[in-house]
């Protein structure tokens, strides 16, 4: 449905239909007879990515008009010229755009111009449009309070916003290089560093995991939950066929000083989904010339964790995040 009427009333319609696809269905009347087998919790992580993927192609059809300076023509509309072109460059043909979409926009806008505030850093990061914004704190904790095995040279492998580089850097590393393929994350990192005034430490490189070299230190926060992503955001989140897990374990060896240590921060959610195993991983270490020395947990502290009414309630309660400290065998 391409809207052309009141911006408002258009906001209105979309949080009718959120809230009509969210209302809860009723109990169904269990068949008499055969009792029902619990479903699994892969069974659940399909079913629930295949329902979010349902509601987001539902609630998409609800268009908007942008013409060519990204201006919406509807009455109480506000101004995304900026967002837009955050996220899609300059502007030039008239084009339509789904008003949830257009919601994102704002709202990527929003995070970009206020920033998350990092504990660890004392200061804000700044993630642009497409980059995930690194709310998940744990993580971030375990990087910034694990010894350091050099404070010569890391490398911190798909830095995403720059900002287990900029922890590295101000633990007193002298040099971080910070790789990633994706040319809005490096651009999101520049700026991310510049403003913390890092520049003169963080050097950044476009390539796919690692840049040329040894270090003593090379850290890598890959997607934790080996699945197919469905939109480029979620690149951070699903590595299909746990690719750059698999990529990182096996090439880290040669990329690491004698007694250097690569750091490894995954979330154990993947295991708990039935989607792999720790079997799977260790094997995975040790066909890469790797050994554990050390790891460190924490448990996540976000709301999904302790909410009790979501189908993966179960493996969110008991997912662990750890930092694998790994050496050479």
């Amino acid at each position: 449905m391409l809207w052309r009427g009141d911006f408002q009333n258009a906001r209105q319609l979309l949080q009718a239909m959120m809230r009509r696809i969210d209302r809860k269905p009723k109990k169904a009347v269990k068949p008499a007879g055969r009792p029902q087998q619990p479903m699994s919790m892969t069974e659940a992580f399909h079913l629930h990515r295949q329902a979010q993927s349902q509601r987001a192609r539902t609630l998409a059809m609800l268009l908007l008009p942008l013409d060519g300076n990204y201006k919406i023509p509807l009455r109480r509309a506000p101004d995304v010229r900026q967002a837009c072109e955050e996220a899609y460059g300059a502007g030039g043909e008239a084009s339509v755009v789904s008003l949830r979409e257009v919601l994102g926009l704002i709202g990527a806008h929003e995070w970009r111009k206020n920033g998350v505030e990092i504990p660890a850093l004392g200061a804000r990061i700044h993630p642009h449009y497409g980059v995930f914004s690194p709310v998940r704190g744990e993580y971030i904790d375990l990087v910034a309070q694990a010894p350091l095995p050099s404070t010569a040279l890391a490398f911190d492998i798909g830095t995403g916003t720059g900002v287990l580089a900029a922890v590295l850097a101000m633990r007193g590393v002298a040099h971080v290089v910070a790789t990633d393929q994706d040319s809005r994350a490096l651009a999101c990192t520049r700026e991310n560093i510049e403003r913390l005034g890092l520049l003169q430490k963080v050097e950044l490189q476009r390539t796919d995991l690692f840049p040329a070299g040894r270090a003593g230190l090379v850290v890598c926060n890959p997607p934790w939950i080996p699945a197919r992503p469905s939109s480029p955001i979620e690149s951070a989140i699903y590595d299909p066929e746990s690719r750059m897990l698999r990529g990182f374990l096996g090439g880290l060896a040669e990329h690491l000083e004698a007694d250097g240590e690569g750091w490894l921060i995954l979330s154990d959610i993947a295991e708990h989904l039935g989607l792999r195993s720790r079997d799977e991983l260790l094997a995975w270490i040790e066909a890469g010339g790797l050994k554990v020395i050390g790891k460190i947990d924490t448990r996540p502290t976000h709301a999904k964790a302790t909410a009790g009414t979501d189908l993966l309630h179960a493996a969110r309660s008991a997912e662990v995040t750890s930092l694998w400290r790994l050496a050479r065998q």
